[in-house]
């Protein structure tokens, strides 16, 4: 309904269409004719929100709920007729009958318009009263016992005459004094004959809430509803008077920019009375802020610009805040200020050395920046990535870095990110438009040339609001990022002084033109030595600390912390090291809380206890069987070994594959048994017998997926084996790519799987010549224990594998 009469409810269909109709008003002799109908006693009951329906009064509802569509479909195909009651509550979605108001009126279907919205819009007129005894049917809609509800007989006389009239003459000044009520109202008001309908009509239309009307419409009699009816309209008369009367007064032949203009110097005035004006006040700050700013000719020429703007603006236009927050970052960002650097490099190196255990690359890049940038005074940030398995110290690296350089520190995570705006920011042009987290970062350091930390921007994402990895392309680009361009500042902003530091578990997941634009720093798992160091320097104290202990309440031994990462660990960082490293602590703590001080420091004996059963470590399982071949894999969380089992059974030839093996993995199996059958001979077996037997190759472990070229040789030697019935060389393991001529390919991960092999005990490892540099480039003290073999071709794998003894219960191959 509208706020005021609503009189457009006369018309009948839709006001565009050429076959729009028109209902007349109610004649007497229709009243008539629709209080002699008889009230049925059960209804469809139509619940209406915000709308009250008078007898005899038209209206168009627009029908929006399942029920309610339901309802008036089918009551269209029968006899039109249905109840309608208003709710009491017209957020209540599914009113039950408590919902609903008792007393509603008749209504008859006039016509079922479809909309071009798809919404369905009734237009129904009002018959008679009646009140709902009970709710018979709550599905598909609501269905009720009514009975009639009808009014005192109409009274005549004098005086109801006139109460009549008076209704009939404030309407009528109603429609004169709104400006939003056509003025041909009055003439349907004045056609009415019905006393009954004209009361029912100006009270359907008037501007009162549903309270309100249906408190009108439950009241039987006549004259009192009259009365009521002239009470309501008497408010609404006085209230539209007063509100014409306070436009009078104000109304000047200002124009709109006048007199926004008047009004402005009119608060200005009373906020100079009352203390100053916060506009002013801001501007005051910007101005003085500004002056100790060391920016460019340029951004000094935007900021004066861009402040004139601001003084303009009115504090209730929506862009004021925008504006406001757009100086804001102006002013705050660190424009051409930089900490000073700290060129102590031995103090930097001890810094470095103190946080980290190992990282030698790392550290030495930082010293080799350190130190040029000591001899050339300045240059530009390198880019760079550290890239190896979570909990090696990747992130916590950059702090340290910040330390050591006597620089700021910032870190931002892209785990996730996948709106470009989230990078170069918000344009202007938008409501709560905001700079990007590099800018907003920036800000947040004070400084021009921070650590930088990007973390986990491996793990960037994309989607319809753009790439992120596409934006940072700009950020780490050193030829580029001197004139960085925020969509939000839309200057240019120099991040040539910034040392970012990328950080990442995976370089296949980094798109290639970024990759490119950093310098890729791998940091490979820790060995078991270095864990306990690490544990001993670094994790043991800082746990004591943060539970409360001092560093002599908790002692653990070599054995006891190389027990837990042997046993209870399987991660080539120390995260989860430190998890149970917090288990013991934690224990500790109870024990000093509950004053049992006289128990002992926990021994090997005592984890299982406390930190429960540990797992059993992958360990070479013998050579007794005849196709089992130890290689060496590479994993998200460093090195580990795996198993090659082959087995042979009579057959026409068939290879099967399982293990949950991925394509390039298959073509390994596949070249190895191709290579085997075009040099049987050298194996001492006859071409033929590759026909005879079946091939079976399984990986154990099958739901872990496994894939890569560098378990080829380990097919090699398992296949070699099988048909040989030869035992493999005792503790030894091997890892490298095959091709069809027979060729060994290097393959990358080696440091991870050396470490792996040593865990495991092998003894012995067979690699691609091509891979002696990689060995070379490891500690020394890594290699401890192991004998490495160099071979440039398969026939050598399968002359330093395979021995001479046969395995036990041999079968014969022919």
């Amino acid at each position: 309904m509208k706020d005021n009469f609503d009189f457009d409810n006369l018309l009948i269909g839709n006001p565009l269409d050429e076959d729009a109709e028109f209902i007349p008003l109610l004649s007497s002799d229709d009243e008539e004719q629709i209080n002699a109908e008889e009230t049925p006693d059960e209804l469809p009951i139509l619940p209406l929100r915000n709308t009250v329906l008078f007898p005899g009064v038209v209206i168009p509802i627009t029908v929006g709920r399942d029920k309610s569509i339901k309802l008036i479909k089918e009551a269209h195909k029968g006899n039109k007729t249905l109840g309608v009651v208003a709710q009491m509550n017209d957020s209540v979605e599914d009113p039950e009958e408590h919902d609903l108001y008792k007393v509603g009126t008749i209504a008859y279907i006039l016509k079922m318009l479809r909309m071009p919205d798809g919404n369905t819009t009734v237009i129904i007129q009002g018959k008679k009263r009646f009140r709902i005894k009970r709710v018979t049917q709550q599905e598909p809609y609501l269905k009720a016992k009514i009975e009639a509800f009808d009014q005192v007989i109409k009274p005549a006389g004098k005086s109801f005459d006139a109460l009549v009239s008076s209704i009939k003459d404030l309407a009528s000044q109603i429609i004169e004094q709104s400006p939003t009520i056509p003025t041909e109202a009055t003439f349907a008001i004045k056609n009415i004959e019905s006393p009954t309908f004209l009361i029912n009509f100006i009270a359907s239309n008037m501007k009162a809430d549903v309270e309100n009307k249906q408190a009108l419409l439950e009241t039987p009699e006549l004259i009192e509803r009259a009365t009521s009816l002239l009470e309501h309209l008497t408010n609404e008369l006085q209230l539209l008077e007063l509100k014409n009367d306070i436009q009078s007064k104000v109304r000047s032949d200002l124009d709109r920019q006048q007199r926004e203009y008047f009004l402005n110097q009119q608060i200005k005035q009373i906020q100079e009375e009352l203390g100053g004006d916060p506009q002013q006040q801001e501007v005051e700050e910007f101005v003085k802020k500004a002056k100790k700013k060391k920016w460019p000719k340029a951004i000094a020429k935007r900021f004066d610009k861009e402040l004139l703007k601001f003084q303009r603006l009115n504090p209730q236009a929506a862009e004021y805040s925008v504006q406001l927050n757009y100086l804001e970052t102006l002013v705050e960002l660190p424009w051409n200020e930089t900490t000073k650097d700290n060129f102590d490099l031995k103090r930097a190196q001890r810094i470095l050395d103190r946080d980290h255990f190992g990282l030698e690359k790392v550290k030495e890049r930082i010293m080799e920046y350190l130190a040029v940038l000591k001899l050339k005074g300045d240059m530009k940030s390198p880019i760079l990535c550290l890239y190896g398995p979570p909990g090696v110290g990747k992130t916590s690296l950059g702090k340290s870095i910040a330390d050591a350089l006597g620089r700021k520190y910032v870190r931002m995570s892209l785990g996730g990110l996948r709106d470009e705006a989230e990078v170069r920011g918000h344009r202007k042009t938008y409501i709560g438009a905001m700079p990007g987290r590099v800018i907003q970062n920036i800000k947040k350091a004070d400084s021009s040339n921070p650590v930088f930390v990007l973390d986990e921007i491996d793990k960037l994402g994309n989607s319809f609001q753009g790439d992120p990895s596409s934006a940072l392309l700009e950020v780490l680009d050193p030829e580029q990022n001197e004139h960085f361009y925020d969509n939000f500042l839309e200057v240019d902003y120099d991040l040539s002084k910034v040392l970012f530091i990328a950080t990442a578990n995976s370089l296949s997941t980094i798109q290639p033109a970024l990759r490119d634009r950093m310098e890729i720093i791998e940091i490979n798992g820790y060995t078991v030595e270095e864990k306990i160091e690490i544990a001993n320097r670094h994790l043991l104290p800082k746990l004591l600390k943060n539970h409360g202990l001092k560093n002599t309440d908790l002692k653990l031994g070599k054995k006891v912390i190389e027990k837990i990462i042997t046993d209870y660990t399987r991660e080539s960082g120390v995260r989860l090291l430190e998890k149970k490293l917090a288990k013991l602590v934690r224990n500790k703590a109870k024990q000093i809380a509950m004053e049992e001080l006289d128990t002992p420091q926990p021994g090997v004996d005592d984890l299982v206890k406390i930190l429960g059963p540990g797992h059993s470590k992958d360990k070479y399982q013998g050579n007794d069987v005849a196709g089992v071949v130890t290689g060496l894999a590479w994993t998200a969380v460093g090195g580990d070994i795996l198993f090659i089992e082959s087995s042979i059974s009579k057959g026409k030839g068939k290879l099967t594959l399982t293990g949950n093996l991925g394509d390039v993995m298959k073509e390994s199996a596949v070249i190895a048994l191709a290579y085997l059958k075009s040099h049987s001979d050298l194996l001492g077996l006859e071409p033929g017998v590759f026909d005879k037997w079946d091939v079976h190759i399984h990986v154990p472990e099958g739901a872990t997926p496994k894939d890569g070229p560098s378990a080829g040789t380990t097919m090699l030697t398992s296949l070699a084996s099988v048909f040989t019935q030869k035992k493999v060389k005792n503790k030894l393991a091997m890892t490298g790519e095959i091709t069809l001529r027979g060729r060994v390919l290097p393959v990358g991960g080696i440091k991870e799987k050396i470490l792996a092999a040593k865990r495991a005990e092998i003894k012995e490892v067979i690699l691609s010549e091509d891979n002696r540099k990689d060995i070379e480039d490891i500690k020394p003290d890594y290699l401890k224990g192991l004998t490495f073999h160099y071979v440039k071709n398969m026939l050598e794998v399968i002359d330093l594998a395979l021995t001479d003894q046969k395995v036990k219960g041999a079968i014969k191959v022919a």
